[in-house]
């Protein structure tokens, strides 16, 4: 078969190198940065199939076509060989990380966790690789699965799920514009998710045959999260970046048969919501690909709980480009009027300071003024 795979940056090279192994014909085009094969020569070309990510103008001229076109999601679920007995996908607008820790923290057997962190080997947390959570890297995440025997893999997927999972799970029901703001995020995903047998999403979602809403299954008050069949008690449950994923990975443990108490030791990740002192000085990290006004907002709340009597030099801002959904400047503008920090570094992905120089130099700041820091830029890490 002849294929075009559009959007090499992306995964596309992932999936191009699959369908070679499979003895397809394929051209791979890279659409943003112009090298390599031109559009022009594509056009003169005749492809059996392509495929697309979701998030490409549907305007894009090689989309205009009568050749099939299918989503680098669907071309991952075509290309997906062996498979661990479980396969949880995670996806949504936000959460997609800590659900996905939290789900892999259930499991009492062998696994691999693909995640935006990292892909790891459990339970030892034996670090793998740090790949992108394209779909495309769903294939290499199921390798790594197969070469250690894992008995469940749990993969963080963007802009939806492949549906190759035992179960789908959407973290979150915010929408936002995606191919040049012609598409929905949350309805593109809520189509791959139909692919899947069993879903788990938020209440609001048009439900279909065999989902299930996570407010539906369990229940929290405080601290304390309660299930059918019992409850369990854990601080992080009282911060609102910790609520609904454990909430989420509670309810996706019922319907897998695990025991979501197993949630109670859950300790809070690198980069969300993780408070620690260095060099004596009180810091809270939430810079992540998830950071936003909210979650800045609730990191400063949290770190004034901890630590009343000190003030906060705050470091926001957006590092990186490959964030899909941005930090806006009007948003980051009001959140620092917000907080009234007693210092602020500003990060850029336009230039400036990066996120390790803002780093050390709010520890300097913070040790002048006998402050705290909180660590709260859009980044990939």
């Amino acid at each position: 078969m002849k294929v075009l795979v559009l959007d090499t940056i992306h995964g596309g090279t992932i999936l191009a190198e699959a369908l070679l192994r499979n003895g397809d014909d394929v051209d791979a085009l890279d659409v943003y940065r112009g090298v390599g094969l031109t559009p022009e020569e594509a056009a003169s070309r005749q492809y059996d199939l392509i495929t697309s990510p979701v998030h490409l103008d549907p305007a894009y001229p090689l989309l205009n076509t009568k050749t099939p076109v299918i989503s680098h999601h669907e071309m991952t679920r075509r290309l997906a060989g062996d498979l661990p007995e479980t396969v949880i996908e995670v996806t949504g607008a936000k959460g997609k990380t800590t659900t996905s820790f939290a789900v892999a923290s259930l499991f009492t057997t062998k696994g691999v966790l693909h995640t935006s962190r990292g892909t790891y080997v459990y339970p030892e947390g034996t670090f793998l690789w740090k790949k992108s959570i394209t779909p495309a890297s769903v294939l290499l995440a199921a390798g790594g699965a197969k070469t250690h025997d894992a008995k469940w893999l749990v993969a963080e997927v963007s802009a939806g799920v492949t549906g190759i999972g035992t179960l789908g799970i959407l973290t979150s029901a915010d929408d936002y514009s995606i191919a040049a703001g012609k598409k929905s995020a949350l309805a593109a995903k809520l189509e791959s998710l139909a692919k899947c047998k069993t879903v788990l999403v938020p209440r609001g979602v048009t439900l279909k045959e065999g989902w299930h809403v996570i407010d539906d299954l369990v229940s929290v008050e405080g601290d304390v999260l309660s299930f059918d069949g019992g409850s369990f008690k854990n601080p992080l449950l009282t911060l609102a970046g910790y609520r609904e994923p454990l909430k989420c990975a509670a309810a996706a443990g019922l319907l897998l048969g695990l025991d979501p108490s197993r949630l109670a030791g859950f300790t809070a990740i690198e980069g969300r919501m993780q408070y620690y002192l260095e060099d004596g000085v009180p810091f809270l990290d939430n810079a992540n690909s998830g950071t936003t006004r909210e979650t800045t907002l609730d990191a400063a709340a949290y770190l004034r709980r901890l630590v009343p009597d000190k003030e906060i030099v705050l470091v926001i801002g957006e590092e990186h480009k490959a964030v899909c959904e941005g930090f806006q400047d009007d948003a980051i503008r009001q959140t620092i009027e917000d907080i009234a920090p007693i210092q602020t570094i500003s990060v850029s992905k336009k230039g400036g300071l990066n996120f390790a120089a803002s780093k050390a130099q709010a520890l300097s700041l913070a040790k002048e003024h006998n402050a705290a820091v909180l660590l709260a830029v859009k980044t990939w890490r």
